[in-house]
């Protein structure tokens, strides 16, 4: 369905008397339909009726726009009317007065007997006709209120904006009037937006709960779709399971928003507006050799962290584990690490005790492969197809190597897999192996093949015991691989260090994007800290697929800068969580809001890509699709994994957070 209302990126800032500024709004996107009926929820100061003064004209944004029917909203206009809490009428005129005058300053180009007529229809599509020629201090609240309503459905506007419009009334009166306006948007046709801070009032009345984050900078966290079919009745819904789930989502978002409102008193998280360190200080960053620790060699050995007053030490490690226990003992201040890895280590996966861990920058994305040994070419096994084809003929348990049961390489060739009808915990035997063990492991003909980076398949190829039959932008294109996590702490006592290492990282990421400098990379990874030579030799040429035909270069295998590569996306999060929890690692936590906002630290990242003049562009995509076009809702996970037939008992609980001391 069309678009009629566009939030496009809207921030709004206030100038404060003192000098400052007060962020009401920060990227806020949202598309409305047409009929649709919109309610924004969140705690006081969460910029809800800043945003609906912005969509009625009232005020405009700092930045961003208001996009109704292709056309920008620049002022008030009749096509929008807004219905206050306080009624707003004219106590010396009638009800049909009231009325009436709105009709007839708007509705100019219609004759006297066709605005009498829209003022009578409107005084019965509201239920007033008994009180069209009383006055305002003759009539109930909940009568004002209607008058209020009628009047802005007069003027025939194309769109109704409510700010808490029964706020003021006793729970009989709210009731009903909720009810008729349910009754008179859906007969009228109009699209509403309304804000609200009654759960049970947005879930009777929306088609979608639009949950906004706390104040100030606040955001869309969380988009509820209400799927109760129209018309509604109340008693019928409340007889639902599915509407209290629905309740419960909603009351979940705002339990951890009041959570994470405790928590920012109780620990300062301001953002210093600065990319180099107030002092020399002195990092140390972990990492696991391949192709996406470019960005962290290009900052290192060109000086990069330097410039930022940092002097980073870099250590490499051999298993994700060695690396994950060396933060546990405080022996690292931060490292290039999985994806999922600060969500696992935040929770507490595996068993270990939870650490919290923040990723303020994506380092790369894409850069993978799966691999199969050349037995499975030689029996024509050139596609997905044609491995499920093979296998049907010839049933075997697949052995197949992994880098950590959380990496992306694996939570990728799980879909990948399970796209196909087979079951990675039952059809498959998934080892955990360290990258520099896979290729042997595979010419020793211990393992069918594996998932990993670049250079473990290209040497892998390169030996002539494998090839390659996907890469992981055949799965997912544009996927995170590495990011860099920081333990809470560490950042919350540093963040200008922590700004600095962005700094540092994002201006190494645009060099290492730069196909100019590949010669360059290629010196400074086949040194002997990070590739080593031979792995050199490798990188020097386009990707092999072992095929037979001439290597090719792919376009963004790997990903360091461009297309917003560097921002810390939360709905990724989402993702990654799903794909932990499907496979039975962790429950779908009841509390990811909270979760994702205290992992993805969009501030550190916001402040470092303006220190460096790079434009601060947040992806505008709220829904995404793997290869399997299976469309991703980051609002609707449960939803998403159930209409898999491939998963674990799935799981849905509160996932405990521990401080960050």
């Amino acid at each position: 369905m069309s678009v009629f209302l566009a939030v496009d990126h809207v921030h709004q800032v206030f100038n404060l008397p003192g000098g400052g500024q007060y962020i009401a709004l920060k990227d806020v996107s949202l598309n409305i339909r047409p009929g649709e009926f919109i309610s924004l929820i969140g705690h006081s100061g969460c910029g809800k009726s800043t945003l609906l003064n912005l969509i009625a004209g009232l005020t405009q944004p700092s930045s961003g726009g208001i996009i109704l029917e292709g056309r920008q909203v620049t002022e008030p206009g009749p096509d929008r009317m807004v219905v206050f809490q306080n009624y707003s009428l004219l106590p010396w005129r009638t009800v049909r007065q009231n009325i009436a005058l709105a009709v007839d300053s708007v509705l100019r180009d219609r004759n006297r007997t066709e605005r009498r007529t829209i003022v009578e229809e409107t005084i019965d599509l509201v239920g007033l006709r008994a009180a069209a020629d009383k006055y305002p201090h003759e009539i109930s609240g909940g009568m004002k209120q209607r008058v209020a309503i009628a009047r802005g459905l007069a003027i025939r506007p194309k769109l109704l904006l409510l700010d808490e419009p029964f706020g003021a009334l006793d729970a009989l009166t709210r009731g009903n009037l909720q009810e008729q306006l349910m009754r008179i948007c859906q007969e009228s046709g109009v699209t509403a937006v309304m804000v609200t801070h009654d759960v049970d009032e947005a879930l009777l009345l929306s088609d979608r709960v639009v949950m906004l984050t706390n104040g100030p900078a606040a955001q869309i966290g969380q988009i509820l779709e209400v799927d109760f079919p129209r018309p509604r009745q109340r008693l019928e819904m409340m007889e639902t399971p599915h509407y209290y789930e629905l309740r419960n989502e909603l009351i979940n978002f705002l339990q951890q928003q009041r959570r994470a409102k405790r928590r920012s008193k109780a620990v300062p998280t301001s953002v210093p507006a600065v990319a180099t360190a107030s002092r020399q200080q002195t990092v140390r960053l972990g990492f696991l050799p391949g192709n996406d620790c470019a960005p962290l060699a290009i900052a290192k050995e060109l000086g990069l962290f330097q410039d930022v007053g940092l002097e980073v030490e870099l250590q490499s490690f051999l298993t994700w584990e060695s690396l994950e226990d060396s933060l546990r003992l405080g022996q690292l201040n931060g490292a290039l690490m999985m994806a999922s890895q600060p969500l696992a280590m935040t929770m507490g996966l595996g068993g270990h005790r939870p650490l919290p861990i923040a990723t303020p920058l994506t380092v790369s994305r894409n850069g993978g492969a799966i691999a199969f040994s050349r037995r499975y070419l030689e029996a024509g096994v050139r596609s997905l197809e044609d491995l499920r084809d093979f296998l049907a003929e010839h049933p075997q348990r697949l052995r197949l190597a992994i880098p950590d049961a959380i990496a992306m390489p694996a939570l990728l060739l799980r879909y990948w897999l399970a796209s196909i009808g087979l079951d990675p915990d039952r059809d498959v035997e998934l080892v955990v192996m360290s990258p520099y063990e896979m290729v042997e492991a595979l010419k020793a003909e211990e393992i069918d093949g594996f998932a990993a980076g670049e250079m473990r398949i290209a040497l892998a190829v390169q030996t002539g015991s494998a090839y390659v039959l996907a890469t992981d932008l055949d799965i997912w294109a544009g996927h995170p691989e590495k990011v860099l996590g920081l333990p809470e702490a560490w950042l919350q006592a540093n963040p200008e260090a922590a700004i600095a290492l962005c700094a540092a990282l994002l201006k190494a990421g645009e060099i290492c994007d730069d196909p100019r400098q590949r010669d360059r990379i290629v010196e400074v990874l086949q040194r002997p800290q990070y590739l080593g030579s031979a792995a050199g030799a490798v990188l020097k040429r386009y990707f092999d697929f072992g095929l037979g035909g001439e290597p090719t270069q792919i376009l963004r295998f790997n990903q360091f800068h461009v297309d917003q590569a560097n921002y810390p996306n939360p709905l990724e999060g989402t993702w990654l969580l799903t794909q932990l929890c499907r496979w039975g690692l962790t429950p779908l936590p009841k509390n990811r809001q909270e979760l994702l906002d205290r992992v993805y630290r969009r501030d550190i990242y916001e402040a470092a890509i303006a220190s460096v003049g790079f434009p601060l562009i947040a992806p505008s995509q709220r829904t995404f699709e793997l290869f399997d076009a299976v469309p991703f809702n980051p609002d609707r996970p449960l939803q998403y994994l159930e209409q898999f037939e491939i998963k674990a008992p799935i799981q849905v609980a509160p996932i405990p957070l521990a401080t960050s001391a």
